[in-house]
């Protein structure tokens, strides 16, 4: 009797914890290939600590084949679906193309970053979704401490140690938290020139971490003043150009850096699928099943997940959402198949968010307890460490390294700024060569 064939698209958090659990439900009952640019999932949380040089990229990079026994990896980036035919053509990273079929679909192909049509946003800034835009911004932000201690004009030094970062979410925050640190420490060893470094947090809301509990935000805002960041609400960039941005409150700031965290918007294949959208994701019913393809299901950024807690609305585009509706696609499908119980729908309950500032300092909120500082932070990195998939010791280590050595600081030249631009579709990969074909 032949196995049913199951494809899942994508192993972020969404599609790496409904392959794990199909596997786990159906015991080598189901065929199940999971296609996926990368032969790792991505802890994304922890990306701004690998930018900031506290852990080695490796370690947030979970090995798919060494993790997830019984699934098939198919190295490639889907770029159509055919639901009448039931395949997927793709293609893989040395340019080949090809198809796989299918009995069941899992759509997690998560999100890209967001953009917005703000003159010269797309030619002068980087994004903050993928490894390859983590290890650039490294190597950028060193070169600017490093280039502005030589620098004689000081117009010039200023810039080049004026850090703008846009979005004052989740990432933003902690993106902005945790450079402030690493480019503190690098203008100590330029005592004589560098000066100190400037770090301005834009966003358009009242307050830092909108989406987020307002004791949360308080904490997080009041942190990042007292170390100098210079926080500004209701206030974003107007254009942006090579030596600094204008910004909507009319002021020009002298920069040769900017890290756009507006947000992220679903990955452009859900649009290729031509089925209904909600704000560009996928429109799915409470068992995360596409309505009208009973072979098709979606979850994790990609997918309008209703929100049964809240009728009428949909759940946040949040690793925690992500995570918990793999779980649920998973067993769905498996149910579908007749490989496992019954099916259920999503359902979720707020456990509360964990922000890392940084050193000691974190702003939690577990089960709707409030903590703030070394309280926070040891809630912070245990969540971490709990929700990671691997490499738990590894991360362990890192840290414990961190804490008692100086951090390594250096430009390894592996990602060139052509090769992260903000407009793509595929933040995990940077591009193989120059768009004008100098490599």
């Amino acid at each position: 009797m032949s196995r049913p064939r199951v494809v899942i698209v994508g192993a972020g958090f969404a599609g790496y914890r409904a392959a794990r659990t199909l596997a786990r439900v159906t015991r080598g009952r189901a065929l199940i290939t999971l296609l996926n640019p990368t032969d790792y999932f991505l802890y994304l949380p922890l990306l701004p600590q690998v930018a900031a040089g506290i852990l080695e990229p490796r370690r947030i990079t979970v090995s798919l084949p060494g993790t997830l026994r019984g699934v098939r990896l198919l190295l490639g980036e889907a770029h159509h679906v055919d639901l009448d035919g039931c395949t997927v053509h793709y293609a893989d990273p040395e340019g080949g193309t090809g198809t796989v079929g299918y009995e069941r679909l899992v759509l997690a192909v998560g999100s890209v970053n967001k953009l917005l049509p703000i003159p010269g946003v797309a030619e002068h800034a980087h994004g903050f979704r993928g490894l390859p835009e983590a290890l650039y911004l490294r190597d950028h932000v060193t070169r600017q401490v490093e280039l502005a201690a030589t620098a004689e004009d000081p117009r010039i030094r200023a810039a080049r140690c004026t850090f703008v970062v846009v979005g004052a979410g989740y990432t933003g925050t902690e993106v902005a938290a945790q450079m402030q640190l690493l480019t503190d420490s690098l203008a100590r060893r330029h005592p004589a020139g560098a000066g100190r470094p400037r770090w301005i947090l834009l966003d358009t809301a009242p307050r830092v971490l909108p989406e987020l509990d307002e004791r949360l935000s308080r904490t997080a805002g009041r942190v990042l003043r007292s170390r100098g960041v210079d926080v500004r609400t209701e206030t974003s960039v107007k254009e942006a150009g090579r030596d600094g941005v204008l910004l909507t409150d009319g002021e020009f700031v002298a920069s040769r850096t900017l890290v756009w965290c507006v947000g992220v918007r679903p990955d452009p294949l859900v649009e290729a699928v031509g089925q209904p959208l909600e704000r560009g994701r996928l429109i799915v019913d409470p068992y995360l099943r596409v309505p009208g393809s009973a072979d098709v299901f979606a979850c994790g950024d990609a997918a309008a997940v209703p929100d049964l807690e809240h009728p009428g609305e949909f759940t946040p585009m949040t690793a925690q959402h992500a995570w918990r509706q793999g779980r649920v696609a998973g067993e769905n499908v498996a149910a579908s198949l007749g490989l496992g119980r019954r099916r259920r729908a999503y359902r979720h309950r707020d456990l509360g968010f964990a922000v890392d500032l940084g050193g000691v300092q974190a702003a939690a909120n577990p089960f709707g307890i409030p903590l703030s500082g070394l309280p926070a932070g040891a809630v912070t990195r245990g969540y971490h460490l709990a929700a990671l998939p691997g490499n738990r010791v590894r991360v362990a280590a890192d840290w414990l390294l961190d804490a008692v050595l100086p951090r390594q600081a250096v430009q390894l030249g592996l990602v060139r700024s052509w090769a992260v631009p903000l407009d793509t579709a595929s933040p995990e990969h940077p591009l193989p060569q120059h768009p004008e074909g100098v490599s």
